[in-house]
């Protein structure tokens, strides 16, 4: 599933998060590259862990656990540490692969899925677009700020040259409770079927309570908490 996810973060959201950003120490980004990704990465990072920073990690995971359609179609388990990058001046970040694990606190955390919240107006740079590699085919993503774009780590990606101006974004993955990506969809296809006719049908109707119950089952089935 790759989808874009509107308005994450509102107007006064983002506003505060800016100036929380212009708060950030920022580092290569090589500092987090893998071994194959140092070879294709040209830009800069903030660590989210500390201080100002994690407040704006709180911030951004509070917008993230609230939003329903992120929690329909991630059904997530577990977010990984955030970073904000930052690339300009020619930089970019070549075609890759997320790391399936990444280390956390508390243990490993799988990477089913990846996230790139955009936190600059398109407009005001140049390049800089997202692009996943689906089999056969790519798509090219660079939306409004405030919006995020929600793709499997297991496809190669990457970010285009930045030629003019700031492109700043928040990145992230999540270990998902339903590790399969076909299951993941059936979900969310049933879970966006019940918001539709939640506004035809009573909340005890006889289709919503089926719906509910086979939501329900499948998550006991598949979910691996």
């Amino acid at each position: 599933m790759l989808i874009t996810i509107s308005n994450i973060f509102s107007p006064n959201g983002l506003e505060s998060a800016h100036k929380r950003i212009n708060k950030l120490e920022w580092k290569s980004g090589l500092n987090t590259a893998g071994k194959t990704a140092k070879q294709v990465k040209k830009n800069f990072q903030a660590d989210l862990s500390q201080g100002i920073g994690a407040v704006l990690q709180s911030d951004i995971l509070n917008a993230l656990q609230g939003n329903a359609v992120l929690q329909a179609a991630a059904q997530p388990k577990s977010f990984s540490n955030l970073l904000i990058s930052k690339t300009e001046n020619g930089g970019f970040y070549g075609a890759h692969i997320d790391n399936a694990l990444m280390n956390m606190a508390k243990g490993k955390l799988r990477t089913d899925l990846s996230f790139t919240l955009f936190l600059s107006d398109p407009n005001s740079y140049d390049g800089g677009e997202l692009i996943v590699q689906y089999p056969g085919f790519t798509q090219t993503f660079k939306p409004e700020a405030g919006d995020l774009v929600l793709y499997p780590s297991r496809y190669i990606h990457e970010v285009t040259p930045v030629t003019r101006g700031t492109r700043l974004a928040c990145v992230g993955w999540v270990e998902s409770l339903i590790p399969q990506q076909d299951k993941r969809e059936t979900l969310f296809d049933l879970i966006n079927l019940r918001a539709s006719l939640s506004h035809q049908f009573p909340a005890q109707s006889a289709e919503l309570m089926t719906l509910n119950k086979t939501i329900s089952n499948l998550l006991r089935l598949w979910a691996q908490p």
